[in-house]
């Protein structure tokens, strides 16, 4: 049984509510984050909702994996796939899950929010994937899932040269279905959002959800082995320091300005 501390959840009737909830790291994806999501994920899988998956914290969606943490992965880890087993899981569920993203959606953010079947966002909404300046890949899902969202030249874009996209710019590219003013609740938008998915038929909602998921390209196992050479490798361990330094070197600024 995994303790639950950065997960919470709630049932409302047909919805049923996931929020993630650690501020103080920007809700980065780390080994205890993934694993407490996959524990709710399995344990609700068999029961007859829609997920809205969500931050707790507004402005503040997921801005991308621990790169602490992921300094310190090697290729063993990386063949566990952590990120991948956990999207796939979001992606198997037996009915639809609406992402709601208000904030950053940065690396593993964008790949978690790809994992659902349905975006609602924010204005102030940024989707990203910065893997390869990291000297790693967008290796859990982020290679097929973006191409699938928004289209090759799009994706080659947003993985080549690390473009971002406002959240017009990603509705305009379909990687989100619904946009709300910042002023609006974008949690109350995507919850009404899925009970409109609620109000379907549940078994066909479920044999629709298996017809679109024979299209998807299986390559999993290519991205879990491509992550696992990489994260073995100096150029990563080197790139990686170099993030977490130059966000020290910020923070420390930020602190020195604040007391002068």
């Amino acid at each position: 049984m995994v303790d639950r501390s950065l997960v919470t959840v709630e049932r409302r009737g047909d919805i049923t509510l996931v929020g993630i909830d650690r501020p103080e790291k920007l809700n980065a994806l780390d080994l205890a984050l993934c694993e407490e999501l996959t524990a709710v994920f399995t344990e609700i899988a068999h029961e007859r909702s829609i997920v809205v998956l969500y931050s707790t914290t507004p402005g503040i969606f997921v801005a991308g994996a621990d790169i602490a943490e992921l300094l310190e992965r090697n290729a063993e880890i990386g063949l566990r796939g952590i990120n991948a087993t956990l999207f796939e899981l979001i992606e198997q569920r037996r009915w639809p899950t609406v992402a709601v993203i208000d904030g950053p959606a940065l690396g593993g953010g964008c790949e978690l929010a790809l994992a659902a079947d349905l975006r609602v966002a924010s204005a102030r909404s940024t989707f990203g994937q910065p893997e390869l300046g990291l000297g790693i890949l967008a290796g859990a899902g982020g290679n097929w899932r973006l191409a699938q969202a928004v289209g090759l030249p799009m994706a080659r874009r947003m993985l080549y040269a690390g473009e971002r996209l406002d959240a017009a710019q990603a509705h305009a590219a379909g990687l989100i279905d619904v946009v709300v003013a910042d002023e609006d609740d974008a949690l109350s938008a995507g919850i009404a959002y899925a009970e409109r998915v609620a109000s379907q038929s549940w078994q066909a909602l479920e044999l629709t959800k298996v017809a679109l998921r024979l299209h998807r390209p299986a390559t999993t196992l290519y991205d879990m082995t491509a992550q696992a050479l990489l994260f073995d490798s100096a150029e990563k361990r080197e790139r990686m320091q170099g993030f977490l330094d130059e966000r020290a070197r910020r923070r420390a600024a930020r602190e020195a300005k604040e007391t002068s």
